[in-house]
């Protein structure tokens, strides 16, 4: 334990430990003794304005105030506590100035140095502060960092002051530009924007790229002794055959000189059968050692890259549990782009490889690795189990589970490899000649050996089962030596079609920036993100597709502000940003040259955006082009409401999910043909008014009227064909709601609502099992629906999905919500975020959650109920008055059905704001109302509710994309909770 503090006097003191988060603080403490208090800031506790409610009352006019800069003070930033921080940061300051002595515990990197500083500036401390660092959260480091305190590093708190001021400054100033050019609500980043360049880029490769063909043959040979081997055909009549290589990908042609032989299938075919049972020579074989060495320990983009290829697992979710390994003392710092290892750490994996693999495993000398990367920063080392001894998977399986279990089980594995023996094999290359159909041809054979699998017995990059990996790795041959004779047993001829550059996958889009120097290991993660939430990029399987509206803002950002989303230049501000961290430049100079120029130097961000604003042609900028589109006269844009084509005059919405390089001529001339929603389908006799076919934005629907509203509307039903709608089904749809009969002297009512088809008497409604019934349904039928129970009464709670119990606190209970599962002790809320899984949560990470993030539920005051019955009653003779108004040459069914249709009562909102909150319902509850869902929602919801599938495995099966899936899931979720309130 560390010495306990004392004042000069003897007596003990109060010495304040401040890390960012909970978690950290439960595990430090662990480590300290008696006089030590250690508590969380969680997270940042201060920042620049987010909105307009966030600039205090002195600064309200202030004309800077909402870029949070002032720029003619030399950029002096306003920084603001934000809302839900001020009871936090009240805390802390209390207990501040109850302390003898203050030691700042964040992490060590510049958002770590940030984050230390702003609580010295904020709390104001009258006594002693210290910084101290670590690594690793284990006892002899926190002890060792107690020993060794430190000042705050200014110049780490300048870099990163002065990368918060130009991500403002880029943002606020360039944002708007794509709000009145492009759409509204867009957003610009320093580095989120170059990031969705790249996928706009590679997508713009993939829709110019033309396919070819080529056949070649894969022969089947057997040795004398009956051994077979795969060989391929490579060259017949002494010319080489073409392979994806030799093609343009622009052309789909072979390029020119490229001087090889193109066969087609019939020639292969021919081959095939000539090459069966025929005698091939052995004209070469050729044997090579081969030495393979371990990979280097993780750095945090190589640990997402790997988190993505072995686990699955988003980059965001990688880093949330390799978060939890780091602060609950697992593993080292998570933050890193330094592939160092510690003395100990190599000490430690050496002694793992001789105890469990044997010294013939163990590299002869400890292996040094050196980062390689553009603009290494961090002096931190590689991310690795923590400790001077490593625990081993194995010995953790009862601590930890789920996400944080295998991603340990992957850093342990990396770490220890790289302290192992090089791997050792052989390869085979077998040259083979012959005659078929009058030519010589040539094939080729290649095998591989591995004599000693070394790390590989460990780890194997990609792989999450290394022994069955080392299988995937040997591709043995037989014996074979030059002038030794073979028979093709069988040939097979094979088409192959070339492939467009593959997109983008989280993995590969963070190794790309980090090989261009862009971005830093604590940013990947949170730009991946970004640019998904802003509707930049989608998911696709594993793949990033960009939107059209990425196209439309990189397309702006390229022809007018090149620079700004330039690879080198943003590489470069990485590295002015090093300069700042290192003392060789300083921040204010830096950004006045980015922002407004000097003597002609640097960015010059605000006169740029002055200068550019007139020359920024909006629609030229909307306008996409497509390459198989050319010719047509067919135009992709990109509106304020979404993408959609135009052709002349006429005009059709791209589909919701379509990928830019799926559409076509063929394609797109299709959706062009499809009803634009605008069809007149005759006249209704009765009010002779229009009727009109309509395909909206939410789907197809019929009008009476082609005014605006119109007069009536109706949905189609499920099996409605729109270019096949009649006038006589579309007046039966204008039909609804129907009036049923009465029962219990309150009129019953049949609606097509928005989630299925119901009944309604008074309050009360029950669901019905198809959308036909809609105009069959008699009032006994109805009567028996209203006299079974419904399926969850109002205002029971559901029992709760799990509880967490602790000793001194209230337990926290894992409930599910409206907006889907969430934590509650009773006085605050928190709902779980995308891969925070409820099967895998533990009490600990419960706690956490609601520690970090939980807020006390916000509930809605009822209006006072006379006062709310009165406006009932206006409300309902007002409604009446208007029905009674209708156009008189309305069907007399539809007038019955206008003037008696149900009031909505003031007074039963009243109520309702009175009544308990809607109380989730059971898969039990909801499975009998399937009905109302088509197959594909049946299958979807089905997989994810009942067998407990994630909508990311489901989608592929059901041909959807991730995000078009998880929106059909959501939507048939509500379906179902309407069909079973019956509301």
């Amino acid at each position: 334990m560390p010495t306990l503090p004392t004042k000069s006097t003897g007596s003990p003191t109060n010495t304040l430990v401040i890390v960012e988060s909970p978690a950290k603080a439960r595990t430090i403490e662990k480590y300290l003794g008696k006089g030590y208090s250690v508590e969380s800031s969680i997270g940042h506790i201060r920042d620049l304005p987010k909105s307009a409610a966030d600039i205090p009352e002195k600064y309200k006019g202030k004309a800077w105030a909402r870029l949070g800069l002032d720029i003619e003070d030399d950029f002096r930033p306003l920084y603001v506590v934000s809302p839900d921080k001020r009871a936090h940061v009240a805390k802390l300051r209390k207990m501040a100035s109850e302390a003898d002595e203050i030691i700042l515990a964040t992490d060590d990197d510049r958002e770590g140095e940030s984050i230390a500083w702003h609580l010295f500036q904020e709390l104001k401390p009258k006594v002693p502060v210290k910084r101290m660092v670590f690594h690793e959260i284990t006892k002899e480091a926190i002890l060792a960092a107690i020993a060794n305190p430190r000042s705050i590093d200014t110049n780490l708190v300048e870099a990163q002051e002065t990368r918060r001021a130009l991500d403002r400054l880029y943002g606020y100033e360039v944002s708007p530009v794509l709000w009145k050019k492009v759409a509204p609500k867009l957003s610009a980043g320093r580095v989120q924007s170059v990031a969705t360049r790249m996928l706009v880029e590679r997508e713009r490769e993939r829709m110019r790229f033309l396919s070819a063909s080529w056949w070649d043959l894969l022969v089947t040979a057997q040795t004398a002794e009956g051994a077979t081997f795969p060989a391929r055909l490579t060259d017949v009549g002494g010319v080489r055959l073409a392979t994806g290589k030799d093609f343009d990908p622009l052309t789909g042609k072979l390029k020119p000189d490229s001087g090889v032989l193109q066969m087609n299938e019939a020639r292969a075919v021919a081959l095939a059968d000539a090459l069966r049972g025929q005698t091939l020579i052995i004209a070469s074989a050729e044997e090579k050692p081969f030495t393979q060495k371990p990979y280097a320990p993780f750095i945090t983009s190589t640990l997402q890259q790997e988190g993505s290829r072995k686990l699955g697992f988003a980059a965001t979710r990688t880093m949330r549990a390799a978060q939890r390994l780091y602060e609950g003392g697992y593993i080292t710092y998570m933050r890193t782009d330094s592939t160092n290892l510690s003395g100990e750490a190599v000490s430690a994996a050496r002694a793992q490889v001789q105890e469990m693999y044997g010294p013939d495993y163990l590299s002869p000398q400890p292996r040094v690795y050196s980062k390689k990367a553009k603009n290494a920063q961090e002096a931190h080392e590689a991310v690795r189990p923590a400790g001077s001894t490593f625990r081993t998977p194995d010995q953790l399986r009862t601590e930890l589970s789920g996400d944080e279990w295998r991603l340990y089980d992957l850093i342990w594995k990396r770490t220890v490899a790289c302290q192992m023996a090089d791997a050792r094999g052989r390869g085979l290359r077998v040259r083979l000649t012959g005659q078929a159909l009058g030519d010589d041809v040539t094939l080729s054979a290649s095998g591989r050996t591995i004599d000693f699998p070394g790390f590989l017995r460990a780890y194997v990059e990609g792989s999450d089962d290394p022994a069955a990996a080392l299988e995937d790795r040997e591709t043995p041959l037989p014996p074979l030596k030059a002038g030794q004779t073979v028979t093709g047993q069988a040939a097979k001829p094979e088409g192959h079609d070339t492939q467009p550059p593959a997109r983008y996958t989280e993995a590969s889009l963070v190794q790309s920036l980090e090989g261009a120097g862009i971005g830093r290991p604590s940013t990947y993660a949170s730009i991946l993100g970004t640019i998904q939430d802003r509707g930049y990029a989608a998911k696709k399987g594993q793949a990033l597709v960009p939107s059209w509206t990425a196209f439309a803002t990189s397309a702006l950002l390229e022809h007018h502000f090149g620079k700004l989303v330039d690879y080198d230049f943003t590489a470069r501000m990485e590295e002015d940003l090093d300069d700042i961290a290192g003392g060789r430049a300083q921040r204010v100079p830096y950004l006045r040259r980015f922002f407004l120029g000097e003597n002609g130097e640097g960015m010059a961000l605000r006169p740029l955006i002055e200068q550019q604003m007139g020359e920024i042609d909006a629609r030229g900028i909307a306008t996409i082009r497509i390459p198989k589109l050319e010719g047509t006269g067919i135009e992709v844009r990109v509106g304020r409401y979404g993408a959609y084509m135009q052709l002349g005059e006429q005009k059709a919405n791209l589909p919701e999910g379509m990928a830019p390089d799926e559409l076509t001529a063929e394609l797109a001339a299709d959706i062009l043909s499809r009803p634009s929603g605008d069809r007149v389908i005759g006249t209704d006799e009765a009010s002779g008014h229009p009727v009109v076919a309509r395909a909206g934005r939410y789907g197809p629907y019929v009008t009476l009227g082609e005014g605006n509203p119109p007069i009536r509307t109706a949905s189609l039903f499920p099996g409605d064909d729109l270019n096949e709608l009649t006038l006589e089904r579309a007046l039966r749809l204008l039909s609804l709601p129907r009036l049923v009969g009465t029962s219990e002297g309150e009129e019953v009512w049949a609606f097509n609502g928005k989630y299925g088809p119901y009944l309604k008497r008074d309050n009360d409604s029950r669901s019905l099992t198809n959308h036909e019934q809609l105009f069959s349904v008699g009032i006994m039928e109805a009567e028996a629906l209203f006299m079974q129970p419904r399926f969850r009464a109002r205002g029971v709670a559901a029992a709760p999905l799990q509880t967490f119990e602790f000793e001194g606190r209230a337990p926290i209970l894992l409930k599910s919500g409206r907006f889907g599962p969430y934590l509650t002790d009773g006085e605050r809320n928190a709902t779980l975020r995308k891969g925070e899984e409820e099967d895998t949560l533990t009490a600990e990470r419960a706690l956490e959650i609601l520690e970090e993030r939980g807020k006390e539920p916000k509930g809605k005051p009822a209006k006072p109920a006379k006062k709310a019955a009165g406006a009932a009653k206006t409300g309902a003779k007002k409604t009446a008055s208007a029905s009674k108004k209708a156009p008189a040459k309305a069907t007399a069914a539809k007038a019955t059905a206008t003037k008696k249709a149900p009031a909505k009562k003031t007074a039963s909102k009243a109520a309702a704001a009175k009544a308990p909150a809607k109380t989730p319902l059971t898969w039990a509850e909801l499975k009998p109302h399937l009905a109302v869902l088509s197959e594909q929602e049946r299958q979807l919801v089905t997989a994810t509710r009942e067998r407990g599938q994630k909508v990311e495995d489901v989608a592929p099966t059901l041909g959807l994309d991730v995000k078009k899936a998880k929106g059909m899931a959501l939507q048939a979720s509500k379906k179902l909770n309407q069909a079973a309130r019956a509301e």
